[in-house]
């Protein structure tokens, strides 16, 4: 492996070795900040790291949930890594992440839901419960603007807009 790989290989082993969730949370947070360059996708798929991600949205821990899902909407911009990301199942994980009490995480399962649907995963992502979750999302300026802005986007693109 390249010399500048080496940071993301020992991140994800002292992840499997971290036996505490503050460690955890600061490692899948380092990680998900080397997702948002795409010069790093290669060695983050060579890393199993979008499955790691997966992995974290599965679990209790809200800290976790939002990393993992940040590094998803990081990463998924990319081709390979979206593929990646639905193949193992990503799609319904991520929708799940809509309903979290986390802005960050809803924040960025909008995010990765706007970049990921396209004419293979629409059956999934557009959904009846799914599409009307992210109107109350469009409705919601006066709460969170952010919502409201990534929800009228989605809903441009792909529920209202003619593609």
């Amino acid at each position: 492996m390249q010399p500048r790989g080496r940071p993301r290989q020992d991140l994800v082993t002292q992840f499997q070795k971290a036996s505490d969730e503050e460690s955890k949370e600061k490692i899948v947070a380092h990680l998900a900040n080397f997702a948002y360059d795409p010069y790093n996708y290669d060695f983050l798929r060579r890393l199993n790291v979008m499955e790691l991600f997966l992995d974290c949205i599965t679990e209790p821990n809200e800290k976790l949930i939002e990393f993992g899902v940040g590094g998803i909407c990081n990463a998924c911009v990319d081709p390979s890594n979206a593929q990646m990301i639905v193949q193992s199942g990503g799609i319904p994980l991520i929708i799940q992440c809509l309903s979290s009490p986390v802005k960050n995480t809803v924040n960025s399962a909008l995010a990765a839901l706007y970049y990921l649907c396209d004419p293979g995963t629409k059956t999934e992502i557009l959904k009846p419960e799914v599409i009307e979750l992210i109107r109350r999302y469009s409705r919601a300026e006066a709460v969170n603007v952010t919502f409201s802005n990534l929800a009228k986007a989605f809903l441009d693109r792909h529920v209202d807009g003619s593609s």
